[in-house]
């Protein structure tokens, strides 16, 4: 069995063999009126482009808007669905739906997408929602034109993933926007299929199976984001021109986690990241002419993992810093170009000061390409034969794997002023004390990159 194949099981994903995409379910229509919300009549009889203000209170039924309007709650009124399926059906062009708390009553039906607001054609915004309890938080169904702004998804926490959608569902919807959300306890927090154009920035997404579950989508960008907490922060597969800038990528734990995954990308650029205590930091199988550029990949059991089946990438002017491993090849090739990175490890002399090491750093060792290659090896991988097979392989050479060299390693880590700094600890978490120590390890490759530029002087 494979690593990739290997990795696909634990993951929940097809990394490494096909994956399939996802189909919409049968459209929702107007619920029945033992189903209806008591805001149904007021929403029929309105004009079109009329705004509709609802006051505090509760509002038990479902809600169809199939004409042009604003629906805009003061004193957070509370919709509560029939548990029946999606508790707003949007199907009208130009709505506005804004100030709601949501509840779907942990009902619908995933056959058919129920969510809490379920949207269906163009030019829809949906903003400073707080929706809860249902299977999919915003589905966007062929909407073109979406904003999502600033709403709270929190799903169905006692319902495993395999029972429930995403927070912020898009298909078949191109030029969207979503924007400063906060998703948890879903199945996936962004899920984007068959979409393009579109800008996602300053949302959060923790506690999840996959922070953004992506594919065949082209020229999209993602900035000031949080992934965290997840079982993979992001897998991005089978499409071109991503743009990945200043996120956080943070704490996605276990056997196959990962912070970057890009299977089938090409023409991506991934820059000024924080990349920071994942299983692995960047995952790459089948991929070109991708670029990483400053960023920080720091406490990770390996930073980079890379299949052969890429070509053309280059990382440069990135920090690895305290990771078990700098790259885990897998395969017997690699174009793939490293030079002029920071790598913690590397223990090179720089004798004319020219802030680049002497000799050339070599990624990874022996053993390391036996971890690549044989995924029982990891059992062994913190053993003093590991570091003996490692330490007899530098001396002499006899089994000489592919290598992967940074012929022009720094000797200091670069000021990378665009990184976002690590997030503060939650009170109580399990992981104060490890946001605690990354903090202090970016003050300190902050510190070291500015006292050796002065010492340099």
């Amino acid at each position: 069995m494979t690593l990739a194949l290997t990795l696909a099981m634990a993951l929940g994903a097809a990394v490494g063999v096909d994956m399939p995409a996802t189909t919409p379910g049968q459209l929702e229509g107007r619920p029945s009126p033992a189903d209806a919300s008591p805001l149904q009549a007021l929403v029929d009889n309105a004009a079109n482009g009329a705004t509709i203000e609802v006051g505090p209170g509760e509002y038990a039924g479902d809600l169809l808007i199939d004409h042009p309007l604003r629906l805009v709650g003061h004193g957070r009124p509370r919709l509560v669905g029939s548990g029946a399926g999606s508790v707003v059906r949007v199907r009208a062009a130009d709505v506005v739906l804004e100030g709601f708390d949501i509840d779907g009553r942990g009902g619908g039906d995933l056959g058919r997408d129920s969510a809490g607001v379920h949207v269906s054609t163009p030019r829809v915004t949906v903003r400073d929602c707080r929706i809860a309890n249902t299977l999919f938080g915003i589905y966007l169904r062929a909407a073109d034109g979406a904003r999502v702004a600033r709403n709270v998804i929190r799903g169905i926490k006692d319902k495993s993933p395999g029972e429930k959608g995403s927070g912020i569902h898009v298909w078949n919807t191109d030029g969207f926007l979503l924007v400063d959300n906060e998703l948890v306890d879903v199945r996936d927090g962004f899920y984007i299929q068959s979409s393009s154009h579109g800008y996602i920035r300053g949302n959060r997404a923790h506690d999840l199976r996959y922070g953004v579950h992506y594919m065949y989508s082209d020229d999209n960008v993602f900035e000031d984001n949080v992934f965290a907490d997840s079982v993979a922060a992001t897998v991005l597969m089978y499409s071109r021109h991503i743009t990945f800038r200043r996120n956080r990528l943070l704490h996605n734990r276990g056997f196959a986690s990962v912070g970057i995954l890009f299977k089938a990308c090409d023409d991506s650029l991934a820059e000024d990241n924080l990349v920071a205590d994942n299983a692995r930091g960047i995952f790459l199988e089948g991929s070109y002419r991708d670029v990483f550029r400053r960023n920080v990949v720091a406490d990770s059991d390996t930073a980079i993992m890379l299949y052969d089946s890429c070509g053309d990438v280059r990382f440069a002017g990135n920090s690895f810093v305290g990771n078990l491993t700098s790259l885990t090849l897998v395969g017997k090739r690699t174009d793939t170009s490293f030079d002029g990175n920071y790598w913690s490890d590397n223990d090179e002399p720089d004798l004319d000061g020219d802030g680049v090491s002497d000799r050339p750093y070599v990624l990874g060792n022996l053993f390391d390409h036996f971890r690549g290659n044989l995924t029982a090896a990891d059992l062994l991988a913190q053993s003093l034969a590991a570091a003996a097979l490692a330490r007899a392989e530098r001396s002499f050479p006899v089994l000489e794997p592919i290598r992967a060299v940074d012929h022009a390693p720094l000797v200091r880590a670069p000021s990378l002023p665009l990184v976002p700094r690590p997030e503060p600890a939650r009170r109580g978490s399990h992981r104060a004390a490890l946001a605690s120590a990354l903090a202090a390890l970016f003050v300190g490759i902050t510190v070291v990159a500015g006292g050796r530029r002065r010492g340099d002087t």
